[in-house]
């Protein structure tokens, strides 16, 4: 029970804005005046698309973008940065890949910056999604507040990344990170995505028939919380909504849902909406997701760049919050999982990642194609069928840093010029 709280006056009950403060904060002005250092061509890999990749500091690529024409253009920011866990990362060969060595208010601003200048990036109907685990990701909820605004929050996700563990240590199994999705306005794009239903949740949902056409439906309420003084608080049909409370639609609106059958009056007398199943359709995706974990089986193909994320949820996410030919930005690309997603749905691309192993992860997902998981085990590299786009997508290699090996006799990459 709340106790303590004030009366509802807007004198004593101004929202105030929060913020945090640190050491070495730098304004928002500051943050996008820094120098950066030029990116020049190193390659172009199976012919010149609209895809980029960007090898060097995510910093200085974004800022490079800022002023070379993408201001306003990305619609979709995915990352998937680095989760403050002081740790190193190899890959399935054992070999390094990232250091994930930054904490505190160190890591705060770090990302921070490179939020802000996302931010420039997008475009007035675009969004991002920050996806990290209970490290940072509730200090990080109130900075991406301060960045996008509360207001511009639109979910705090959980996902199920792996199966149950932590059967011999005295807590509770960590089996989920968070994913926060924000626009950058009230009007962003928006494809609504849906999971296939399960006949049991159908029944459990939807558990009425109607006689005339067998399809299923459900009785919603027609009102909604909190008193209206226009058309929503007027009377209908000889009722007033309960009190405290307003209707859902105007009552010409209401009388439109009567017309077409779609209200279910009670016994007495008691309006409630009737919603139809839509099987084909599915159920609309929650804030929560169990069904998207990262690679855990021996049939799942993989670039072996660790901390790899589950291939499907990013083609949920770029589906939901982008459209065919759209740009779609993941400036931690890793092993690209987002930019395989964003080609294979016809989005455009651009990655930015410092790490030699991610970018040959890049190349190896573009190129070569993909190892069936269970091949790091017994490694018989690519002998199930690898995924092979190699004749199909063609991107710009940009760098800042010179003679770059990426794939041993096959991208001996060079700086041109």
């Amino acid at each position: 029970m709340a106790t303590g709280i004030p009366p509802k006056d807007k004198a004593v009950r101004q929202k105030k804005p929060l913020r945090i403060v640190y050491d070495g904060k730098l304004e928002t002005a500051d943050v996008l005046s820094q120098a950066y250092s030029p990116f020049s061509l190193a390659k172009t890999v199976n012919g010149d698309d609209d895809n980029r990749l960007y090898f060097g500091d995510n910093l200085r690529a974004l800022l490079y973008m800022l002023d070379n024409g993408h201001k306003g253009a990305v619609r979709l920011i995915y990352i998937d940065p680095p989760f403050a866990t002081a740790s190193n990362f190899v890959n399935r060969n054992q070999e390094h890949a990232y250091s994930d060595c930054l904490g505190g208010a160190e890591y705060v601003e770090f990302l921070r910056e490179r939020l802000i200048v996302m931010r420039e990036l997008l475009a007035e109907d675009g969004s991002i999604y920050l996806h990290l685990d209970g490290h940072m990701a509730f200090v990080m909820k109130v900075i991406m507040d301060e960045v996008f605004g509360e207001k511009n929050c639109r979910a705090f996700i959980t996902r199920k990344k792996c199966s149950a563990k932590n059967f011999a240590k005295n807590a509770y199994g960590h089996i989920s990170d968070y994913i926060m999705f924000y626009s950058k306005t009230a009007n962003y794009v928006w494809n609504r995505p849906f999971a296939p239903w399960a006949y049991d949740g159908m029944v459990e949902q939807y558990p009425y028939i109607d006689e005339k056409t067998g399809r299923r439906y459900k009785k919603t309420p027609i009102h909604a919380p909190g008193v209206r003084n226009g058309e929503t608080g007027k009377e209908w049909r000889g009722k007033r909504p309960p009190k405290g409370k307003h209707w859902q639609h105007a009552p010409d609106k209401l009388d439109e849902f009567d017309a077409r059958g779609e209200i279910y009056w009670s016994p007495t007398g008691n309006p409630r909406r009737i919603v139809f199943c839509e099987p084909d359709k599915g159920t609309p995706f929650q804030d929560i997701w169990l069904g998207f974990r990262d690679s855990a089986n021996q049939a799942q193909k993989t670039t072996g760049y660790p901390t790899e994320k589950n291939f499907d949820m990013l083609k949920m996410i770029v589906g939901a919050s982008s459209n065919p030919k759209d740009i779609v930005l993941d400036c931690f690309a890793g092993s690209g999982t987002t930019l395989g997603a964003a080609f294979e749905l016809n989005r455009r691309w651009i990655g930015v990642d410092d790490s030699l192993e991610s970018m040959r992860a890049i190349l190896k997902r573009f190129t070569i194609g993909l190892d069936v998981y269970g091949d790091y085990v017994t490694e018989n590299r690519h002998a199930r069928g690898s995924l092979d786009l190699s004749a199909k997508c063609g991107f710009s290699f940009m760098s800042e840093k010179e003679n770059i090996p990426l794939i041993d006799g096959l991208f001996p990459i060079r700086k041109a010029g």
